[in-house]
């Protein structure tokens, strides 16, 4: 049962019965736990309302609730007319029972069954191996999908790629250069090439396959070879954090369905576009009247390429008309202003961009010591995404990025990631679990009989540290949802920091498995088993295992 739509339907019905038409009820969990479990501020606003002192109307509120509710334990009134409810024991012990028939489904909803969500992100162009600079973009994403699809939507992964253009030639001839290097070692580099080491490996694979034989081949040859390899590196770096996208949507095809041309087409007919020194340029001083400082913007150079902003509007376009519920975007801070223009081109042109919402992550720094340190482990001075997984692990690595607001920098400790104990904020979520495993595997060798269908008196439990992680496990729902709406998966890492801290506690003051009675062991064994499930479901909407041993 859902104790906060319990509370609400009890309240609206209250302020109905006292003369408020259609009130809205906002519950809120006190940051204080002395103050009670749920407070509500209906009594201010309404009481003025009605012509009524609001802490005088909290007093009527308090009194209609009766003194025999179930889930209802007591009330009280704090400062000017806050009401503060204390939620009865049973409740939570209803809950617990509630966890223990779900377990791996505990804290899903279907509250978007039903609905689809568009998922894009880390999308970087087959140019060379993913970075650390991508890495908190990609950790988001494969947290954000999990959230999402714990709330009921049907998930698409999407990655959008460009293997064309000036980036892709450069890669083609930096792989010739270095093929023709294996040959002639006083080959020159060309101008503006990828000095990677991987650009090497590429050419070092064309050797093997194809001896000298591709000297005289074009660009096209190794344009090929240089694109599957790094969208092979790509998709195996993914893997290693355990995301594989369902869609791969190539820019070109954008050029070959004609998409590019009749949004330019449709920006002319509208009189958003015109031309000026040759090239072709966008009213966005016009579409973006409540920015200030917006300037018209190119979207066709003067040499007839388009700028990225024209391939995105209609890719975007595209993906509108797909009729997905939900389409979400995730960028870096660089991309905090262009996506605006995108957004505005496709409304100038009479689409919907509510379904659309862009999440811009901010920075982060990685920190050695206390001080920022440049990662540069390869002689091109680029720290390689895989460098990283290598260094502290991929539960690490896709805890730590977002394990903050992407809201605020990040800054990545690099010592503490590699740390083993409890000082990690990784290690000290899953030695938690690996704790609860270890207890259960121990009392099946005292209780043989112990197990999945043993049926506990849950009434037992009645220590303050018992109650506190009952009532904590019981949030483990409102939180998903919370996170999900708000597209923030470090609300599920903050919350689960709770229950560790919790269960911490009432395993240091309350013996399990050598408890003063059989019963109340299983009792308490019970709520480590929930405890262990919802630690579980966490760590699967963040994208960590879950180990049963440390």
């Amino acid at each position: 049962m859902d104790i906060k739509q319990y509370v609400t339907d009890k309240l609206k019905n209250i302020l109905i019965s006292l003369g408020v038409e259609e009130p809205s009820v906002i519950l809120e969990r006190p940051k204080d736990p002395t103050h009670g479990d749920i407070s509500c501020n209906a009594a201010m606003m309404y009481g003025k309302k009605l012509g009524r002192n609001p802490k005088e109307f909290a007093e009527t509120i308090i009194s209609s609730l009766g003194s025999d509710d179930k889930y209802i334990k007591s009330a009280n009134i704090a400062g000017p007319g806050f009401i503060n409810l204390l939620i009865s024991d049973e409740y939570y012990r209803e809950s617990l029972a509630e966890i223990l028939t779900n377990k791996e489904s505990f804290g899903s909803s279907a509250t978007n069954a039903g609905k689809t969500a568009n998922l894009e992100w880390v999308s970087a162009n087959p140019t060379g191996p993913l970075h650390t600079g991508h890495g908190r973009q990609t950790a988001l994403g494969k947290a954000i999908a999990n959230l999402l699809e714990w709330t009921g939507y049907k998930v698409t992964r999407e990655y959008y790629y460009n293997n064309a253009g000036k980036q892709m030639d450069n890669l083609a001839r930096s792989v010739y250069a270095r093929y023709r290097q294996i040959f002639e070692s006083e080959y020159p580099l060309p101008e503006d090439c990828y000095a990677g080491e991987y650009i090497g490996e590429i050419a070092a694979v064309l050797e093997k396959e194809h001896g000298d034989a591709l000297i005289d081949s074009d660009d096209k040859v190794f344009r090929e070879a240089g694109e599957n390899w790094c969208f092979g590196a790509i998709k195996q770096t993914l893997e290693r954090l355990g995301i594989a996208h369902d869609v791969f949507y190539n820019e070109s095809s954008l050029y070959e369905s004609g998409k590019i041309k009749e949004t330019l087409e449709e920006f002319k007919k509208r009189g958003l576009s015109y031309e000026k020194d040759g090239a072709v340029w966008l009213k966005t001083s016009e579409l973006l009247k409540n920015k200030k400082d917006a300037a018209d913007k190119v979207i066709v150079k003067a040499t007839g390429e388009p700028t990225y902003r024209l391939p995105d509007m209609a890719y975007h376009i595209d993906k509108v008309q797909r009729g997905y519920d939900l389409i979400i975007d995730i960028f870096g801070a660089d991309h905090g202003d262009t996506y605006k223009e995108v957004l505005a081109g496709m409304e100038g042109l009479g689409y919907d961009t509510s379904k659309i919402k862009v999440i811009i992550h901010q920075m982060v720094t990685f920190v050695q010591d206390g001080k920022p340190v440049k990662m540069s482990k390869r002689s091109d001075n680029v720290y390689y995404l895989d460098d990283l997984i290598d260094d502290v692990g991929a539960d690490v690595a896709q805890f730590f990025f977002v394990m903050r607001s992407v809201n605020t920098h990040l800054d990545f400790d690099i010592a503490l990631a590699k740390e083993e104990s409890d000082k990690n904020p990784v290690f000290y979520l899953q030695y938690a679990h690996a704790r609860i495993s270890s207890i259960l595997r121990n009392a099946k060798d005292v209780f043989p009989e112990y197990g999945e269908n043993t049926v506990p008196d849950i009434n037992l439990l009645k220590t303050p540290e018992e109650l506190s992680l009952m009532k904590v496990l019981t949030v483990f729902p409102e939180t998903v949802a919370s996170a999900a709406v708000t597209y923030e998966p470090h609300k599920v890492i903050t919350y689960l920091n709770e229950v560790a801290e919790n269960y911490h506690r009432f395993y240091h003051n309350n013996r399990v498995i050598d408890a003063e009675a059989k019963e109340l062991s299983y009792s308490r064994l019970k709520l480590c088993e929930a405890v262990k499930a919802v630690l579980k479901n966490g760590f699967d909407i963040i994208g960590i295992t879950a180990p049963e041993r440390m």
